[in-house]
């Protein structure tokens, strides 16, 4: 009897301790310690140290209450994330046409000079339809964006907004098996991939480190803006005018981006449970207190450091892909360019993706750099043999749909745009960062055959249902 009430006695006993081992071990943990840390903190400055501006404090104290809470925090940053693209997508539209007319009106006189050179042709189809307009084309749809976006995120950063968006997204990324930091990685990718690349040196663990590495190209740079923004206006929101117009691309664009975070995080979920097995690492994040930002300082620095340094890498790589498209669309092989054999080759691979082959080459081609992948492909529609400049949207959208082009079409062509393989400035930097090839051609692996699968899957269900 003493030995049944002993033996069950060291059985209550291991329970116990197995449910108090189990509290010590629990996710949470870590938190829960920081936590009980701060607030014992704040109680004894609340005792011993006087505050000459309490007012502030509660204020930030009121402001996080809505902006991380778990119930307001996430549509207001869906909100943010809508009105900073609203901006971008209405107010880059006219400065891009003024500037495209420039270079339009500038091309006449290169012209000119070399006719009076008595230049070959050869020479002027590389250095001007080739080299010149595929340079200009990048500057005149890459800069306006940029001008708005960087420094309208800079000014939510001088606020103090974009910590608390890190401290939402961190719930998110930790039950992924990821790093609350790669929401600032994928911040700076909306920008531009190659710079979160870098970026991502601020999280600590190798293994997340290759996380945001690996699924920061599922977020739009500024380099796909313009086709995506193009695409959504003359398809998506065809029927609409002026700010309606306007706003329903930015739904549509706001849409697209909502899809490629969603698969950021089941890509990094399916990751950290294969190849990259862990546990993740605690995010403790001290959240600045609000300020107001110094406006004309941080437009300054976003417009002219920011979006220069962007633009000058982009034209890096721009201008030889300029020129060899140029040569594939002029070199014939029997009575047929280089460049239309290529599309040929392609097509039957692109129907089945809801593409063609013309949009499939303009991707292949438009590697080195996202902005030319828009002008490639309406130079292999018109078959001009060099890069093409469309008077307005409407005639691009006859262009379109005069090669069978349908919402479908436009839709798949964004969702590729979106999940497809980085540039190539971004392969180059994620082999920096890495110093592995086997991980840069997963980089490049992945989202293509991600971007490959949905067009499929999309491709086939609505011709399916059609």
């Amino acid at each position: 009897m003493n030995t049944e009430l002993a033996s069950s006695g060291s059985r209550g006993d291991l329970n116990a301790l197995y449910e108090k081992a189990q509290q010590l071990t629990s996710p949470d943990l870590r938190d829960k310690i920081v936590g009980s840390l701060y607030q014992e903190s704040k109680r004894l400055c609340e005792a011993g140290v006087h505050h000459s501006n309490t007012k502030r404090d509660r204020r930030t104290e009121k402001l996080d209450a809505v902006f991380t809470s778990p119930i307001w925090g996430f549509p207001i940053m869906m909100v943010m994330l809508g009105i900073v693209f609203y901006l971008t997508i209405a107010g880059a539209n006219v400065p891009s046409d003024m500037i495209a007319r420039f270079f339009g009106w500038l091309e006449n006189y290169i012209t000119a000079f070399f006719q009076w050179m008595s230049a070959p042709d050869w020479l002027y189809g590389v250095l001007v339809l080739g080299l010149y307009r595929g340079t200009t084309w990048v500057v005149s749809v890459m800069l306006p964006p940029m001008a708005i976006f960087f420094p309208t995120f800079a000014l939510l950063e001088n606020y103090g907004y974009l910590p608390r968006v890190a401290f939402n997204m961190d719930r998110i990324f930790k039950k992924v098996g990821a790093h609350g930091k790669q929401s600032l990685t994928m911040a700076m990718g909306f920008g531009c991939n190659a710079a979160a690349m870098m970026s991502s040196r601020i999280i600590e663990s190798p293994r997340e480190r290759m996380l945001a590495i690996l699924t920061n190209n599922f977020v739009p740079c500024n380099g796909r803006w313009g086709t995506l923004i193009v695409l959504a206006s003359l398809f998506m929101a065809a029927g609409y005018t002026g700010g309606a117009k306007s706003l329903v691309t930015t739904s549509v664009i706001v849409g697209i981006v909502l899809f490629g975070i969603l698969v950021t995080f089941l890509v990094s979920w399916v990751l950290s449970k294969t190849v990259l097995k862990g546990v993740p690492t605690h995010y403790t994040l001290e959240l600045p207190a609000y300020r107001r930002p110094k406006f004309w300082e941080t437009v300054i620095r976003s417009s002219l450091e920011r979006s220069w340094a962007v633009l000058l890498r982009a034209v890096k790589v721009a201008a030889p892909a300029g020129i060899l498209t140029w040569v594939l669309a002029n070199v014939t092989v029997g009575d047929t360019s280089v460049l239309m054999h290529i599309v040929n080759f392609l097509d039957p691979f692109g129907q089945m993706l809801g593409l063609d082959g013309c949009i499939l080459m303009a991707f292949l081609i438009g590697l080195p750099a996202n902005e030319i992948v828009l002008p490639i492909l309406i130079m292999g529609y018109l078959s001009t043999g060099a890069l093409t400049e469309v008077d307005n949207l409407g005639d691009l959208k006859q262009i379109f749909v005069d090669q069978g082009w349908t919402w479908l079409t436009a839709l798949n062509t964004m969702l590729f745009s979106l999940l497809h393989f980085p540039c190539g400035t971004t392969l180059v930097n994620i082999y920096k960062e890495t110093k592995s090839i086997k991980w840069t051609f997963l980089a490049f692996l992945i989202p293509t055959m991600i971007a490959i699968f949905v067009t499929f899957v999309i491709a086939q269900s609505v011709r399916m249902l059609g």
